[in-house]
C-alpha cells in the first residue's frame, strides 16, 4: 500500500491510498504559491484502524518539505497532529492560519 498524489491543473488535489481498486483514504490538498493548504483528511470504514490517516500526513509533510512549503493546516487532523508534535513538524507549520 502507498500514498499517491493526484492534482489538476489548479493545484488542488488529494493524497490517497489505495488498496485494489478500492479507495481507503484520502487528504484533500491545494496549493497556492509556497503554501500548501491541507483541507480535509478522511479514511473510509475499509481503511480504519491501519494508519492510513498517519500515512497520508506523513506523505503531505515529506512532499511539502521536499517542495519547500509551508503548511496550513485547515484540516482538523493535520492541525490536531501539528499541535501534538510541533517537534516534527514546526519546520513546515504555518502557525497562525489555523
Amino acid at each position: 500500500m502507498e500514498v499517491k498524489l493526484r492534482m489538476n491543473e489548479k493545484a488542488h488535489g488529494a493524497f490517497y491510498i489505495m488498496e485494489g481498486e478500492q479507495r481507503l483514504g484520502e487528504m484533500v490538498i491545494g496549493i497556492a504559491g509556497d503554501t500548501l493548504t491541507a483541507y480535509h483528511t478522511e479514511v473510509f470504514p475499509e481503511g480504519e484502524g491501519r494508519g492510513l490517516a498517519k500515512m497520508l500526513l506523513d506523505a503531505m509533510v515529506d512532499y511539502a518539505r521536499q517542495h519547500r512549503l509551508k503548511v496550513k493546516p485547515l484540516c482538523l487532523y493535520v492541525h490536531a497532529q501539528f499541535k501534538k508534535h510541533p517537534e516534527a513538524y514546526g519546520d513546515v507549520w504555518q502557525q497562525g492560519e489555523a
